[in-house]
């Protein structure tokens, strides 16, 4: 900008009138005197220099003093009024926060007091000017006008600094201190937007750290970036260790990976630093967002580290208390939680189990023989050998409950809001019994672990944590006492219950391997003409002592340990083989029916071991029918649909079982690849006495003929439920009336009756 006309005697012209002549040249002269020592040095002043005489007429002024308020040089001609000036830098914007007649009076207020005086103007534009007031010995004053933006700011940084850093000091939660952080910066930046990424634990992943201003639906999304060369300014900056600046999104390749994250938000630019620890391991990113392309001056860089170095304090710090916290609160071999943290869950699981009426169950653990392994082995075997089996029962457990390691061989388990069930309880303790019985490798040593476990539940047991616990511990001795390598209850009833059930458990395994089941049919018989035209198959166990146990009994039991799996192809190729041996000794044609469970129908493999047990027995596909629950279909209904249909291309015919008992939607039922609806014979008992009953069977009935489906009833046992099921021109029945299960010879013994009869 040139330099104002200033000096001589064009400025002495411009000196207000209305004096007397002598009078006036006096005080020219003195003025004259007094300002010129300054004409030739406040061009090299910093700050803006202008000096006004007692009319408040512009006597001289440098050039930053037009600079500041960025006024030109016909603006700043000497004898122009300080009213004139003014209105000029209230039309340019470059004003205090008043109007022009407020700060006129002000300036009268202050040249009329003829003293010296400070003060700040804070202009429309976010600036801060510090202006200095000094009255002439002769008339007039001269002021000082000094753009302290900066090192305002810098004061404000130092002192938020220093108040993030006593956050830090007093432990306020990281979420807090990295809000505060990122805000700071965000007022010393125009229009930018901060966002502070946290690298996870497994070192690939940034989770969301802080970001006040930012998008939600951005912040959102970037949560859990996983970071890489094109996972934008923050996957990169943290892969690469360094800075990284992108000025446009739109443009760069480092941002193809989440380019479209950002569009929708009008995000253009984004430099990212990484947060660095001591050692120099990442923990994070800083970022900073702008809607506009750009890339960061000097000053907001610096800015830009300074934050990071700080939030890398903030989060070792929390690191190391979560560290400390974790230590004192876990084991340090196997990372449990120990004693310490096993009362306060404890005592928070019987609060919970008191108001919603549930159990928490204390189980204690300890393994057999473990003494012998370390004296023989070593100690490094056994802590080896105590963290395999640590991992083991964590994996049997839910996230809800708690394994607790007291100290060397010795654990605890927390079943959190357990229902009130001795049968759910014990069938997670035997899933933690086998899984530390499963053989193990260490160093070169195969080994193989029992344990001993004890357990006491809340409120039978004990009503504290203290309570619970001795009587866990005195359960564990117990069964320590009777053998090892079994669990007990501190209540003997349910001792008694519990054993008799692992007992049959233990039967039940052991019968798959002495072939112990046999089959029992069923036949199954046509309305109309009384033909036998298939048979259903029914397992039975006969056991060597117990005798003949019902499925009612042992079915269940083998659904919840996964046993009906190998039982369920024993039937299925059981069945497929005694059809096909009836064909070959020359009885007619029928199918067998088999009941498919939904532990069977789940397995991956479940389509090619039928298509197995149908090559393996000889048995053309269209003589074997699976029987399939109507609340097993609904379980999952895509993907039953396409297992039975992959059923269907085999040539297998498919029924569904006890219809009406599993809500099925009539649009869904369309859909199923079945030849035949079987009504649960729950609604044939009383059908002659029931009307809901005789409603839903004659429904159904009309629904099969409806979608041209075969329709039988089963557990048909009187005269009165026949001529019912005729009547409403059901097409088959099952049951007593006609015969009861019987064995594979009498089914010969029946059909060949019938032939010649």
């Amino acid at each position: 900008m040139a330099q104002p006309e200033v000096g001589g005697d064009r400025l002495w012209r411009q000196i207000g009138s209305g004096r007397g002549e002598s009078e006036r040249q006096s005080t020219i002269g003195a003025l004259r005197a007094q300002v010129l020592r300054y004409e030739t040095t406040i061009d090299k002043i910093a700050q803006g220099v202008c000096f006004f005489d007692g009319e408040q007429r512009l006597m001289l002024c440098n050039r930053r003093y037009a600079e500041i308020y960025g006024l030109a040089p016909e603006d700043v001609s000497v004898g122009k009024t300080l009213r004139e000036i003014a209105e000029r830098r209230f039309a340019l914007g470059a004003c205090p926060a008043m109007t022009p007649q407020e700060y006129l009076s002000w300036c009268d207020r202050v040249n009329l007091g003829r003293v010296a005086d400070s003060w700040t103007a804070e202009l429309k534009d976010g600036r801060t000017i510090l202006i200095h007031h000094q009255p002439l010995p002769e008339g007039g004053w001269v002021a000082t006008h000094e753009d302290v933006t900066e090192r305002k700011l810098a004061n404000v940084q130092h002192e938020e600094q220093a108040e993030i850093l006593e956050m830090i000091a007093v432990s306020a939660p990281l979420e807090n201190v990295l809000d505060r952080l990122v805000r700071l910066i965000e007022s010393q930046m125009i229009r930018m937007h901060g966002f502070v990424l946290l690298l996870d634990s497994d070192g690939v992943r940034l989770r969301h750290g802080a970001a006040p201003n930012l998008p939600k639906a951005y912040a959102e999304a970037i949560d859990g970036l996983r970071i890489g060369s094109n996972a934008g300014s923050c996957g990169a900056a943290a892969l690469r260790r360094e800075t990284i600046v992108v000025a446009d999104i739109l443009t760069d390749p480092l941002w193809a990976d989440c380019r479209d994250l950002a569009a929708p938000h009008g995000l253009r630019s984004c430099w990212s630093t990484p947060i660095l620890s001591h050692h120099g391991a990442v923990l994070g990113t800083f970022a900073m967002y702008s809607k506009e392309v750009r890339e960061p001056t000097a000053a907001e860089m610096r800015l830009v580290d300074a934050a990071t170095r700080i939030a890398g304090i903030a989060i070792e710090r929390k690191q190391a208390e979560d560290r400390i916290h974790f230590m004192a609160n876990h084991d340090a071999l196997t990372g449990l939680p120990n004693r310490t943290l096993l009362k306060d869950r404890l005592t928070q699981a019987v609060l919970y189990a008191q108001r919603y009426d549930r159990w928490a169950t204390v189980v204690f653990v300890d393994l057999d023989n473990f003494k012998f392994i370390n004296d023989s082995l070593g100690h490094n075997v056994g802590d080896e050998l105590l963290k395999i089996v640590a991992h083991r029962m964590v994996s049997c457990i839910r996230a809800t409950d708690t394994v607790v390691r007291l100290g060397g061989d010795e654990f605890v388990i927390l079943l959190f809001d357990q229902p009130k069930s001795a049968d759910i309880i014990s069938a997670t303790l035997q899933k933690v019994r086998a899984a530390i019985a499963e053989p193990i490798h260490v160093d070169g040593h195969d080994l193989e672990v029992t344990c001993s476990i004890g357990l006491a539940n809340y409120p039978n047991d004990g009503t504290d944590a203290d309570t619970l616990l001795a009587n866990a511990d005195a359960a564990m001795y117990r069964a320590k006492e009777i053998g090892r390598d079994n669990f007990q209850f501190y209540t003997p009833e349910l001792n008694t219950k519990v054993h008799e059930k692992f007992l049959l458990q233990k039967e039940l395994r052991n019968a798959i391997v002495r072939s112990e089941f046999v089959i029992h049919y069923q036949p199954q018989v046509d309305l109309r003409t009384g033909r036998v035209f298939a048979v259903e198959a029914l397992i039975r166990w006969q056991h060597p002592t117990m005798g003949m146990i019902s499925p009612i009994k042992f079915i269940p039991m083998a659904e919840e340990t996964g046993l009906i799996v190998p039982i369920g192809d024993w039937i299925l190729l059981a069945a497929c083989r005694q059809n096909k041996a009836w064909q070959d000794a020359g009885l007619p044609p029928m199918t067998i029916c088999v009941n498919v469970s939904a532990r069977q129908f789940k397995e991956k493999n479940w389509v090619s071991r039928v298509a197995g047990a149908l090559q393996e027995s000889g048995l053309d596909a269209r003589y074997l029918e699976l029987e399939l629950t109507e609340s097993l279909i609904m379980q999952d209904v895509d993907q039953a649909v396409a297992t039975m249909r992959e059923l269907q291309i085999l040539g297998v015919q498919l029924s569904v079982d006890d219809f009406g008992t599993g809500y099925s939607s009539l649009a869904a039922l369309k859909n199923f690849p079945v030849a035949r609806l079987k009504i649960d014979k729950s609604f044939i008992s009383d059908i002659l006495n029931n009307e809901s009953d005789r409603a839903v069977a004659s429904a159904v009935i009309s629904l099969g003929q409806k979608l041209n489906l075969r329709v039988i009833a089963e557990g048909v046992e009187t005269d009165g439920q026949v001529a019912f099921l005729r009547e409403n021109n059901c097409d088959e029945m099952q049951g007593y009336h006609f015969s009861k299960p019987i064995p594979a010879c009498d089914i010969e013994k029946l059909l060949a009756a019938r032939q010649h009869s």
